[in-house]
This record gives structure tokens, sequence and C-alpha cells, in this order.
């Protein structure tokens, strides 16, 4: 927890001293008022126990209240009372300002860590965890901040102030302050003892929902088309229900504190009357004194009750916003694996880029079991390769091993004779770019789209390589619909269909003009002959690129300079098309099993 106070600006590290200076203020204001109550009260005895002894006929001197001592007393405590105000609405604009400028911090460094992950750090936590962590997570810190700190502070304040200045009176009202106290504390203890393994699970169990939820909506289509609510429904009832038993568990828990706090303090304020009705029966002679002593301890004591009320409260949030912040410092402590290297990158000749690969492992889960193992190939600048191969035969780890979404395990990859991890990160993305095997649309509009992360000023430019992106790829549909480039693009392009989307996306990776352009079965949904006329329009266009292709089809990849043919995550074979259909039994196979004999 205290490990988040680093992400706090120097200006709300001022506000923070502003807060406590506020609450001291606050507090003093408060305890002085019982002072000025006391008096009034010992006026006012004195009056009655005169007149009293008066009409007993006793001689006796007049004593009567000045109207001055009423006024003054009477306006030092609504003045108090008016400071305290201030005080408090001081406190709470500050404790507004820190929660959400540390909220506001939290969320950009969450943001930013996530973003420098490697696919292995995202699959570590989970998406929806991610998701929580940034929202919900950083929510339960910003109302303990807003609310909880200001307390945090008022409640011992006001507790060891009022505390000491009991101590000063009767010492059977200080025994059973003490107790009510004690009461107090017994009854918190065995809440946190009962609650704080069911305050740990509440956010486990919001990742849960979140995961459902997600699962729920972006598998809609999948889900109706086998007709399975019913079963999906039953999956999120059953994290729901979960969450219920576990929520409800905690209110229960919760529920005892409110009776048992109006217990306490009704049952303190009646033994401090009780214990007063004794004195003044002891010894008669000091009633006014004893009445405006009772009167100044009673007020004490309720402070000193709501102040450890108070802390019982914030015992109860605080384990749930402990673990919040532990999981926050979860992501913001996980060790970055892709890190920048030294290499600065001062060519800016987009003419293309080799790739080697030399002796190339990985293994996903860091183990013996590598996915791919032993790759070693050339992919020559300028020249277009094909990659081909089983499910399952290490194609797009070969795309994520090049771009370094994850870090070889053994050997190493060179483009352009320089180790991907002596790369900058940025230098190394300015040089790839990859239309992915899903073709992700996001919301905005297609001009946002397909020039995604361009920062160009140059408006013609720009222009420029939009149409020539739109022609190669053969977006015709934007071109020939109304709104053109500012057609809206719904979350995750679901007012398109899947050929559309790989076309944009195909246009999106053109539009980046890097030196390497990466394919990633971004052809599948695209006809026979719209695959042709797009593959020929990337030759044409983009001829000096190194193009990488990773595809299915024998009929897209089959005029590549080069083609390799995985298998288990090993190579079988590279080669051209001729040459592999006379030397490779499995990419023979696989021809055979698209085209006819005659064709091939």
């Amino acid at each position: 927890m205290l490990k988040l106070f680093k992400y706090l600006s120097k200006k709300d590290l001022i506000f923070m001293l502003c807060i406590v200076a506020f609450v001291v203020a606050q507090v003093a204001l408060e305890l002085t008022m019982p002072d000025f109550t006391q008096k009034l009260t010992t006026l006012v005895s004195d009056v009655i126990q005169n007149n009293k002894l008066r009409s007993a006929g006793l001689t006796l001197e007049i004593v009567e209240v000045s109207m001055n001592d009423v006024w003054f007393n009477g306006g030092m405590m609504i003045l108090c009372a008016f400071g305290a105000m201030l005080s408090s609405f001081a406190c709470g604009f500050f404790s507004s300002r820190v929660a959400s400028s540390l909220s506001r911090n939290l969320r950009n460094q969450l943001f930013l860590k996530v973003n420098g992950f490697s696919q292995a750090e995202i699959n570590k936590f989970s998406t929806p965890s991610l998701i929580t962590r940034t929202t919900n997570d950083v929510v339960q810190i910003q109302n303990f901040f807003a609310m909880g700190l200001q307390l945090l502070l008022r409640a011992p304040i006001m507790a060891i102030w009022a505390v000491v200045k009991i101590t000063f009176t009767n010492v059977r009202w200080t025994v059973a302050a003490v107790i009510a106290v004690g009461v107090i504390l017994v009854f918190a203890t065995v809440i946190m003892i009962f609650g704080i393994s069911r305050f740990r699970k509440i956010q486990k169990l919001t990742d849960d929902l979140n995961d459902k939820t997600r699962e729920n909506i972006s598998g809609v289509r999948v889900i109706r088309a086998f007709n399975a609510e019913e079963y999906q429904t039953k999956k999120f009832e059953d994290v729901n229900t979960k969450t219920y038993k576990n929520n409800t568990q905690v209110a229960v828990l919760t529920s005892f504190m409110n009776p048992v706090m109006t217990l306490v303090m009704n049952g303190l304020t009646l033994a401090i009357y009780w214990i007063g009705a004794y004195l003044i029966k002891e010894t008669p002679e000091n009633t006014s004194l004893l009445l405006g002593e009772m009167t100044a301890f009673a007020s004490y004591a309720m402070q000193i009750v709501m102040s450890f009320m108070v802390l019982v409260f914030l015992f109860i949030i605080l384990p749930r916003t402990v673990v919040s912040a532990n999981r926050i410092n979860e992501v913001l402590d996980q060790e970055i694996t892709i890190k920048d290297g030294n290499y600065i990158d001062n060519n800016s000749n987009n003419n293309g880029s080799s790739i080697v690969f030399n002796n190339v492992s990985f293994s996903y889960t860091n183990d013996d079991k590598y996915n791919v193992s032993d790759l070693s190939f050339e992919i020559e600048k300028g020249k277009t390769t094909a990659i081909i191969g089983p499910t399952g035969s290490g194609k797009t780890t070969i795309v994520n091993l090049l771009s370094r979404m994850y870090d070889v395990t053994k050997g190493e990859i060179l483009i352009d004779g320089i180790n991907v991890k002596d790369y900058k990160i940025n230098d190394l993305e300015s040089k790839i770019a990859i239309a992915s095997q899903k073709a992700m649309m996001l919301k905005g509009t297609v001009l946002d789209n397909i020039t995604y992360g361009d920062s160009d000023s140059n408006i013609e430019l720009r222009n420029k390589k939009i149409d020539k992106a739109l022609k190669v790829s053969q977006s015709n549909f934007i071109i020939e619909d109304q709104k053109g480039l500012e057609k809206e693009v719904a979350q995750g392009g679901t007012n398109f269909s899947g050929g559309q989307k790989q076309r944009l996306s195909i246009a999106r990776t053109l539009y980046k003009n890097s030196n390497i352009l990466v394919f990633d079965d971004t052809f599948s949904a695209l006809d026979f002959k719209t695959d042709m006329l797009v593959r020929k329009g990337i030759n044409d266009e983009y001829k000096d690129k190194t193009i990488i292709i990773i595809a299915q089809r024998i009929g897209t990849i089959k005029n590549a300079d080069k083609i390799i043919v995985l298998n288990d995550g090993k190579i079988d074979s590279i080669g051209t098309h001729e040459e592999l259909i006379n030397k490779s039994e499995l990419y023979k196979d696989i021809a055979l099993s698209q085209l006819e004999k005659e064709e091939l």
C-alpha cells in the first residue's frame, strides 16, 4: 500500500500536508466546544442550586447568569462549529484532489506498463485481470484516499486527544469509556478474523466475472449459432453465485457493526449519567461542577467512541484496499522481458531488409519442450518469402519472434545483420508492418484505422499513401461508399464482413510502408480473384519491400521467391514451388489436397 505513495506528485504531497493541518484544526475545534458547554452548564447549575437554597429560607447572595457569559460561550461554540465545518470542507477538497490525482497517475502507469508487456506477461495476468486492475482496483484505491485518508488521520488524533482530556477527570467515568472502547475492539477483531479471507476473495471473483462477461459478449455469435445460451448462462451464474455468497457473508458480518456500535454508545451515555448521579449524591455541594464535567465528559466520550468506530470501519475496508494495492503493484513491479537494445538505427531507407534466423528455438512454457526448434533460414532483402505448414507447426510463432512479441529461447534473429534484441523497440516496430491473423479493427473511422499511429502532418503525402494502399488492397467498397474514409468502424469492426476487415487490415499494413511487410494468413477470407489481385498489386507497387506471406493456400504462395515448409516446429524443406513439388512430400500432399495434379 505504501509503495503507491511514490506515484503522488509534489503537489499531492503538499495537499496531504494541508489535509493533516486541517484535520488537526478540525479536531482541536471540536474538542474545544465541550469546554464552553461545561462552563455554560456550570453557570446555569449554580443559579438553579442557589435559587433552591433561597427558596428554602436561606439568605444568600443572588446568583445570576450574565447574558454576556451566555453570548460569549455560545458564540465561541458557534465559531468552533463553523471553523470545524470549514476545516472539514477543506479536508474533503484536498482529499478528493489527492485521490483523483493518484488514480489518474496509477491508470497512466498501468496503461504504459501493460503497453510494454510482451505476450508472455499479458498471458501471465490474463486480459480480464489486467482490465480489472486498471479500473476496479484503482477505483478501490481512489475511494480509500478520498474518504479513508481523512478519516484515517482524524480518528487516531481525535481518540488520543480526547483520551488525554478525559484522563484528568473522574476515574470512574474514564473506566466506563475504556470498557466501551474494549468492547468495540473485541468486536472489530472478531469481524477481521472471520472476514479478512472473504475480503481477499472479492477482487479475484471480480476478475472471474469480467472474464465470463467478456467471453459472452465477444463470442455472442458463436453462442447463438450453437444454441448455447443456457450453457453459457450457467457458467456465468456459477461465478455470479460465488460472488453473491461471498458478498453476502461480508455484508452479514458488517451488518452487526451498526447495532453493536449504537448499543455501546447508548450504554456509555447511560453509564456516564448514572455515575454522574451517584457522584452528585455523594457530594451535593459540588453539583454545579459535576454537572459541567459530566456534560463535557459525555461529549469527549462520544468523540472517542466515534473515533474507534471509524477505525473499525476503516479496518473492515482496508483489507480489500490492500488487496487492490497489491494487485496493482504486481503489474507495476512486473519485470518487462522485452527491453530496448542499444543500437541506434540511422538507416532511413525503406527499401526492404534482410532477415536471418540462426538456430532459433523457442518454448512458450520456458521448458525443454520447444514449440519451434533449430530454425535456420535467410530471407533476402526485397524478396517475397512464403511460409506454409500444418496447423500448429509454428508459422505465427516465427512472426511473433521476429516482431519481439516474444524473445527467442535459443539462437538469434538478425535484421540487416543486427540482432533484433539490440534494436530499440520503436526502431524495430518501424521496420516491420504486420497484418495479423485476426483482422483487428479499432473503434473510430476507416481513416483512423488505416493511418493508425501515423503522425505525418503532410496531408498530400498521406492521401497519396492512402489511395495507393486502398487500391492495392482492393478496398473498393470504401472508395464507393458515400461516407468514404469517414465511415464509422464499430468496436471490433463488427459492421464489416471478414473479407472487408482483412482488406482494411492489409491496407493499414501497406500504408505503414515499412521495410518488412508481413501478411499472417490475411488472405484466407478473400475470394480467389481478390486474393490474386491483392498479391499482384503488392508485387507491382511494393516490389522493393521484403514481404513475408503466411498462408494455407498453395495458390497464394506458389509464386513466392522462396517457400519455407514447416512441420511440427521444424523446417521440413525450403525452395521454390517447382522445387518443393519434387523434393517435399509434405508440400506435395498439401498442394494435391487443394489442386489437381495437372494444375500443379
